[in-house]
């Protein structure tokens, strides 16, 4: 999993450096809104909500804004989305999973299909490579939270599957179904997380040389900012020298 965190992390940061606020925020709002119809517009009793409200504090997104969209919900003109989970293969066979919600199932099947195929990818049907993947709920703490073996130990004693600590902080893991109570658990003891969501985790990576390296991580780039797409995940590894060129 190292290499799949240490991929996450210069994503991360990079799409900080790189990713225009305005973007960023229409596409939290978006989740925002979706996840307060799918269910109750209080976020206590609303995991999804609070995950997305979460999410967008990390940002720091105007509390405004966050207040804005959950009243969106419930407008009678607001807009509606589909939820679609796009599946393909990236250059090297690399197995890519796109989650996207748009008010345009047609553009954003024609968009993300060439982003594959300019890439030297292709994408597949539903199923293609979810299968290489666990659909898992995740809970990401900052290092500085806790000692790798307090939250480890922690993360057993809440139910939690697996752990991942590293310098770029903590990855805990649970299942679907014990994913919301692990959640409370550890936000009792180390308060908010910077992060709780389901995610796709790879069950194993594939490491890539730079020149296929480089093409992945710009097909990333690409799905990422379009409008639509709201998670992008991918099951392989690249070298550090490769990191840093991108990340600097």
């Amino acid at each position: 999993m190292a290499g799949h965190s240490q991929f996450k992390n210069i994503m991360h940061r990079k799409g900080r450096q790189d990713a225009q606020k305005s973007k960023l925020f229409g596409k939290l709002a978006r989740e925002i809104t979706v996840a307060a119809k799918l269910g109750t517009p209080d976020p206590a009793m609303n995991a999804r909500l609070r995950a997305a409200v979460v999410a967008a504090r990390v940002e720091n997104m105007p509390k405004d804004n966050i207040e804005r969209a959950i009243k969106k919900a419930s407008g009678s003109d607001g807009e509606n989305y589909d939820e679609i989970r796009y599946e393909g293969y990236g250059p090297g066979g690399v197995a890519v999973i796109v989650e996207a919600l748009t008010d345009n199932r047609n553009r954003a099947a024609s968009d993300i299909r060439s982003f594959f195929t300019k890439s030297g990818g292709n994408l597949g049907e539903t199923g293609s490579v979810a299968f290489m993947f666990d659909h898992t709920g995740i809970i990401e703490y900052d290092a500085k939270v806790a000692s790798d073996d307090a939250m480890l130990d922690a993360a057993i004693e809440a139910g939690a599957d697996d752990v991942v600590s590293s310098e770029g902080g903590h990855e805990v893991y649970a299942s679907q179904d014990t994913f919301r109570e692990v959640a409370k658990a550890l936000e009792a003891k180390f308060g908010e997380p910077r992060k709780a969501a389901l995610t796709w985790k790879p069950q194993n990576t594939v490491a890539v040389d730079d020149e296929t390296g480089e093409k992945l991580l710009k097909l990333m780039d690409l799905l990422n900012e379009h409008d639509d797409v709201q998670n992008v995940f991918a099951n392989f590894e690249v070298s550090d020298a490769l990191i840093a060129k991108m990340g600097g």
